[in-house]
């Protein structure tokens, strides 16, 4: 089974790397000028982590995205800063679209070496849970990603530098962590690859009455070792992986529908609804219902 770690290659004279993709993450192509650009088999459909820094921005598409340990919907207009080996994985529903920059600049860098780069230094260590980038800073650094395609030289550095500083310079409301710790993958490429089938199986058939024997077959592996790989990488138990992915949808369904909260729930696979109301109070602080009218209010 290949590792989910990658080794990002820049090109030759590059600072950082632009990739593009217009309808699928894992066939993207690395951008060095408006006419010059190469295909790469992209990785951001399975879990992953790399050395350097990422920007991801999704210009078309929804579905859900997990960065360290917390999972997030996410859809048109996400842009979130990932830091250096945090595992990382878009789970696409349908097509979609976007841009990324990858960059690496390691303590030895020459980029270190200006006094103006210090300012930097706080943002990477946030990174390292990842950050959610909104507002006018999004919305600066989205058109900035854009203009990249269509530029080389020093032209194309000079708006990579002004991306890093929108990010720098952002409000405090602009910028919200996505994950509460940090974790790195550890062990086989083989363990890895099972616990990203498990993931991944979660994702596409959380309505379904899911039940741990069937991980178990999928990923063969036994009870105690699938216990302990998936909270090791994934950060929490399957059952509350599992529960958590249910109800980031019935938070979604509550706001874009008109069905009943029972029915929801139901339809979202909480067959228990006093379980589902009292999951919902404990992770928003609010019933379902209080939850839709404020919402909607």
């Amino acid at each position: 089974m290949p590792s989910q770690h990658e080794n990002i290659r820049l090109g030759d004279g590059q600072s950082f790397r632009l990739l593009r993709w217009s309808r699928s993450v894992n066939s993207v192509e690395a951008i060095f000028s408006p006419t010059s650009s190469t295909t790469l088999r992209g990785q951001g459909d399975r879990w992953h982590y790399h050395a350097a820094t990422e920007l991801t921005y999704i210009q078309k598409g929804a579905g859900t995205r997990f960065v360290a340990n917390q999972i997030d919907a996410f859809e048109s207009g996400d842009l979130v800063l990932i830091g250096s080996n945090v595992p990382h994985y878009w789970h696409m529903r349908g097509h979609s679209s976007g841009l990324s920059i990858q960059w690496d600049f390691p303590a030895e860098h020459g980029f270190w070496t200006f006094a103006e780069t210090a300012l930097l230094r706080p943002l990477i260590e946030l990174a390292s849970l990842g950050l959610d980038v909104r507002g006018g800073t999004a919305e600066t650094v989205r058109q900035r990603m854009e203009r990249l395609t269509r530029l080389s030289g020093l032209e194309r550095l000079s708006v990579f530098f002004q991306i890093l500083s929108s990010l720098v310079a952002a409000p405090i409301g602009d910028l919200r962590r996505v994950s509460d710790r940090s974790f790195s993958l550890s062990g086989s490429a083989n363990v890895q690859e099972s616990i990203r089938r498990a993931v991944s199986y979660i994702l596409a058939n959380y309505r379904e009455p899911l039940n741990l024997p069937e991980l178990l077959k999928l990923t063969g592996m036994s009870r105690a070792t699938f216990a302990r790989q998936f909270h090791l990488h994934v950060g929490k138990s399957f059952s509350t992986f599992r529960n958590q992915v249910r109800l980031q949808a019935v938070v979604k369904a509550l706001q874009q529908t008109d069905d009943a909260v029972s029915d929801i729930a139901l339809s979202h696979g909480f067959n228990q609804l006093s379980f589902f109301n009292r999951l919902f109070r404990r992770e928003l602080g609010i019933s379902p219902s209080a939850y839709r009218q404020r919402t909607l209010s």
